[in-house]
């Protein structure tokens, strides 16, 4: 099927620089990640050389400060930035989101000397992170971990199972809650685990429906020992932070799933404009166009929502609804435009000929990662009509 000339989305960017930043990263995204995703997602091959690549760049630390080689960005910029990189292959777009999720508790929570002593890397340095909430027995019940760190003089002792754990086995550093007090939320304090602590090891990565570049697996922490001056925050303070860090993660899953639904659509339509039935193309057809017109209308539509918290968000006010709302409406509308992506292809759609059985396929787990629908539907419902009886 001949290449059908794509316009880029037309997106309203703050400043000169933004738009310098963009250009950047669809550079990137059309000559050294597009060209090798089809390939190397079949393989389960992640890319490292491309995370280093961006943080080179200056793109694994825009939301955060420069002084610790951060980009300074407003969330607004950093997140067109994620769908970028989403649309060109998600395990690039989700690899950013995860690692600032991953940075966000030392670079929010974090004492200034923990600040100058380990931003600098995560940030510009090449490193790359993971953020260790899930467990394999609470999930949704985050607050129910059982992973355990007990003081021993000036170091803490963890031991324990993380689970779903995107990087795990890779990644450089592990933002790791662990109970260190009584039961539920108030037990619970964040750490900053060295990916080669010793004791810390990774089993085999899950075996996954999509996304099979981006690794995804258990952590197991025997006896790891990491001193005081890695506790980010005050002890008990631990799920908080992991609460607030999920807030603004939730955008980039959000970001992710409109970027992964862009990419469909214009998979779908370039091959509309080109197959042709009954002597003129498919896209001339009626039920075709109206399928479009509501594909784009909800891509347009989750683009809107996410940007909208982003800016609150960046304004300093409460966002933790519209996060919410954003990766529920985002993440149900990835899953319905690359359905009907496929579903445009027809029999060619089922096929790994074209893209959009992959993007069928990663789409699903949008719905799944850092809360679950179901979760964000509580959540919004609580903002909305106030906390369930008991």
């Amino acid at each position: 099927m001949p290449d059908r000339a794509l316009q880029p989305v037309d997106r309203q960017l703050p400043t000169d620089e933004a738009r310098d930043l963009i250009s950047l990263v669809r550079d990137i995204a059309q000559n050294e990640i597009a060209p090798k995703a089809a390939e190397e997602e079949e393989a389960g091959r992640f890319p490292r050389e491309i995370f280093t690549l961006l943080s080179r760049s200056g793109l694994l630390g825009l939301p955060y400060d420069s002084e610790y080689g951060g980009g300074d960005q407003p969330y607004e910029v950093y997140l067109q930035v994620v769908e970028e990189l989403a649309a060109a292959r998600l395990t690039v777009g989700l690899g950013l989101s995860v690692h600032t999720l991953a940075s966000y508790g030392l670079a929010t929570y974090g004492t200034k000397e923990q600040q100058v002593e380990h931003l600098p890397a995560m940030l510009g340095g090449g490193l790359l992170g993971a953020y260790a909430l899930s467990e394999p027995a609470s999930g949704s019940d985050a607050a129910s971990l059982r992973t355990k760190a007990v003081r021993d003089g000036d170091d803490w002792v963890i031991t324990g199972t993380k689970a779903w754990i995107t990087h795990g086995g890779i990644a450089d550093f592990y933002t790791v809650m662990a109970r260190t007090g009584g039961e539920g939320p108030r037990g619970v304090t964040a750490f900053l685990v060295p990916g080669d602590a010793e004791g810390l090891t990774a089993a085999a990565p899950e075996k996954k429906m999509g996304l099979k570049g981006s690794p995804t697996a258990q952590i197991h922490l025997d006896g790891v020992r990491v001193p005081d001056s890695r506790r980010l925050g005050e002890e008990g303070q631990g799920f908080s932070i992991a609460l607030s860090a999920l807030d603004s993660g939730r955008l980039g899953i959000a970001a992710c799933a409109i970027g992964l639904a862009q990419a469909a659509l214009d998979e779908a339509v370039a091959y509309a404009t080109e197959r042709k039935q009954f002597g003129r193309p498919i896209a001339d057809f009626q039920g075709l166009r109206f399928m479009i017109a509501d594909m784009a209308t909800q891509i347009e539509a989750g683009r809107a929502m996410y940007l909208a918290a982003a800016r609150l968000r960046d304004a300093g006010r409460p966002f933790a609804k519209q996060a919410a709302m954003a990766k529920l409406f985002c993440t149900d509308t990835a899953m319905r435009v690359t359905t009907d992506a496929v579903q445009m292809l027809g029999g060619y759609g089922y096929t790994a000929d074209f893209p959009v059985e992959r993007y069928m396929r990663e789409a699903k787990v949008l719905q799944i990662v850092e809360g679950t629908n179901q979760i964000q539907r509580m959540v919004i419902a609580r903002h909305v009509a106030g906390p369930e009886t008991r």
